[in-house]
């Protein structure tokens, strides 16, 4: 019994271990299929949504391929030939013909300053006095002994005609005479060096000195330029020097007059090339009646070369330009290909640029006479768009534009 108990014990065991198996194969299974239906409705619905969109992009394809762009309105103008002037081009800096630092050529105090900054002065006019008291001092003193050789002088010439003395002694007081005379003058310099006045007509710049201060021998007082005329220094490449000559119109122009141009002439070329840079100098004079132009500034030399040359040229606003190559738009007429109506179209053309005038562009190639480009928004064009002209908008293109302050 110990032993059917002990059976039935162990068969017991066993069926109970045999229930949990199948109870465990039963909860994965249900877990598995569980798995597999999520996954399958996935997988539908994922198929579903991407039908759709499939569906939904086709249509947007065919929509886009019916539709229809309208025409894009547009200016334009023909390509035309012009003779433009054919010139040569550098920067410059500018000079003053007569330019000078005024500066004290003695040592002294500034008893008085006569002039204003900025002021415009003649030749001669007096700028500032130095104290002189001591030189006149001396200059009294020097007078008194010319006055005494003098006398002395007038005498011995009278016993000289009579032979009543020798002619050494003659000789000693003459000397005398002239040696004091020699000293006076010197001091009459030193006092008219103590009083600076300008050497040239010009204008004046900032006052750097100041009344009672002890000036020493070459300390600047102020600046002295002539401002009308005025030069222009300007450099060429040699290979250049052959179409320059004396006289040629020259062109300036500076950020510091914005639009406006000043004309001078070729004054001089230097006979010499630089041997470091193969470059020769160039100073040509301009008029300056306003003194709008200043010693030192930076300006743009533009010169006017006797001939022409002849270009095909048009509006700057034409460009379409691209690293690849630059391009216009030229408008040509088309038949529809389902209505049989011709319309305005545009075709892109690729083209060559040479020299820029203002607001027109010289075209090398890519455009022969006549053709006619639109001139503007051409950034929202595309290669066989259609377009109407409108030229009621159509912007004022000028070889010397000059736009009005704003």
């Amino acid at each position: 019994m110990v032993i059917d108990i002990a059976g039935t014990v162990i068969i017991i065991t066993a069926f109970t271990l045999e229930n949990t198996c199948i109870a465990i194969s039963y909860r994965t299974f249900a877990m598995k299929k569980k798995i597999f239906f999520t996954l399958l409705g996935l997988l539908i619905l994922a198929g579903g949504i991407s039908g759709i969109k499939a569906l939904q992009i086709k249509k947007m394809i065919d929509q886009g391929k019916k539709m229809v762009l309208p025409p894009e309105v547009v200016t334009v103008a023909a390509a035309q030939k012009s003779s433009w002037e054919s010139t040569l081009n550098s920067m410059g800096s500018l000079v003053a013909v007569q330019g000078v630092t005024v500066a004290a050529e003695m040592a002294g105090k500034v008893v008085h300053i006569s002039f204003e900054p900025g002021a415009r002065v003649n030749a001669g006019d007096i700028l500032l006095k130095q104290d002189t008291t001591t030189e006149e001092a001396q200059l009294r003193s020097a007078e008194a002994q010319v006055m005494l050789a003098q006398n002395n002088y007038n005498r011995i010439d009278q016993l000289l005609a009579r032979n009543a003395i020798s002619r050494s002694e003659f000789d000693n007081v003459d000397a005398q005479l002239k040696a004091n005379k020699a000293q006076a003058d010197a001091i009459r310099t030193a006092i008219a060096k103590k009083t600076i006045r300008a050497p040239f007509t010009g204008r004046l710049g900032i006052r750097l000195v100041n009344l009672g201060e002890i000036l020493k021998e070459g300390t600047s007082i102020v600046s002295l330029q002539t401002l009308n005329p005025i030069f222009v220094n300007f450099q060429l490449p040699q290979h250049q020097l052959s179409q320059i000559k004396t006289d040629y119109r020259v062109r300036v122009t500076s950020d510091a007059l914005p639009g406006d141009a000043i004309e001078g002439k070729i004054s001089a070329i230097n006979p010499q090339v630089d041997s470091a840079t193969r470059n020769i100098s160039v100073q040509a004079t301009l008029e300056n009646t306003q003194e709008h132009l200043r010693p030192g500034m930076f300006v743009d030399v533009q010169i006017v070369l006797p001939t022409e040359n002849e270009v095909l040229a048009i509006p700057t606003t034409s460009i379409l330009y691209a690293p690849y190559s630059d391009s216009v738009f030229v408008l040509e007429t088309k038949k529809d290909e389902k209505s049989g109506q011709e319309g305005k179209v545009v075709r892109q053309q690729f083209v060559r640029l040479g020299e820029k005038r203002g607001d027109f562009i010289a075209v090398l190639s890519g455009l022969k006479e006549g053709d006619t480009v639109v001139t503007t928004g051409v950034f929202k064009l595309r290669n066989g768009q259609s377009v109407v002209v409108d030229n009621r908008i159509v912007p004022e293109f000028k070889l010397a534009p000059k736009p009005e302050n704003s």
